[in-house]
């Protein structure tokens, strides 16, 4: 996990201008996480272990994956991915068995995309499968956190990855030994859509001061033309600036 999550940074610092973050987790229960995102793109899971790396280094990260791929990449359960098979009936039994037994460590935290498949993170309505509901139904306790996730063109050549957290919400039993019933899928796809909303908002005015960095890589063009301009720079005992406008 130490190994491919610096992979994973080394790789988005390559390929994106920023990872910046509107809202940070907030403090949290000690009980067991279940991040929910939206599925804007083939990059969320390396997002997801930037952020790993950032704010829940302490927790060990379990996350469904589609068994045929695992079977490809048997490594991937050494980073903590559990078989679903995805087109068949008992996918879903499998879902719930590998979170719930993920869940059952106490600093575990389960990443999930329940829209289960790409979407457009503008699209409306945000729609779940059921999958995330049911679990909230079966978990002894667990805290559920959506995360909104949005990838931008600014004015870099290169493409910024924005997120932001939402409201946290605590599953846990009653006295009576009853798990809490008002976590139904319209409820979390609210939480989720209303993080994205304000996230989306921020994206659109690119607000750079609203936002967090995490990671950021060298802005501007590059190559001769960047040369030229650093070489202009120093002529007029000018610092020299690469990005654009965007910090």
């Amino acid at each position: 996990m130490r190994w491919f999550s610096a992979y994973a940074e080394r790789y988005v610092r390559k390929n994106f201008h920023a990872v910046r973050v509107l809202r940070p987790p907030p403090p949290l229960s000690s009980a067991p996480l279940v991040v929910f995102l939206n599925h804007a793109s083939w990059w969320d899971p390396m997002i997801c272990l930037v952020l790993r790396n950032r704010f829940f280094m302490q927790r060990e990260s379990f996350a469904p994956i589609d068994a045929e791929a695992l079977a490809k990449y048997p490594f991937f359960r050494k980073l903590g991915f559990f078989p679903v098979e995805q087109h068949r009936a008992r996918g879903a039994v499998e879902f719930l068995r590998g979170s719930t037994e993920a869940l059952a460590r106490p600093n575990a935290a389960l990443w999930l995309t329940p829209q289960g498949r790409f979407a457009d993170a503008r699209e409306r309505p945000v729609l779940f499968r059921s999958g995330l509901a049911h679990l909230a139904a079966r978990v002894r306790t667990a805290t559920f956190l959506p995360l909104a996730v949005e990838y931008s063109f600014w004015e870099e050549k290169r493409p910024e990855i924005c997120v932001s957290f939402g409201e946290p919400f605590l599953v846990t039993e009653s006295p009576a030994g009853n798990v809490r019933a008002d976590a139904s899928a319209l409820f979390f796809e609210n939480r989720l859509r209303t993080a994205q909303e304000e996230l989306a908002a921020a994206v659109i005015r690119r607000d750079t001061a609203a936002f967090r960095v995490l990671e950021r890589s060298r802005g501007g063009v590059g190559g001769i033309y960047d040369l030229w301009r650093s070489a202009k720079a120093a002529c007029n005992g000018e610092k020299f600036q690469p990005e654009h406008g965007m910090k």
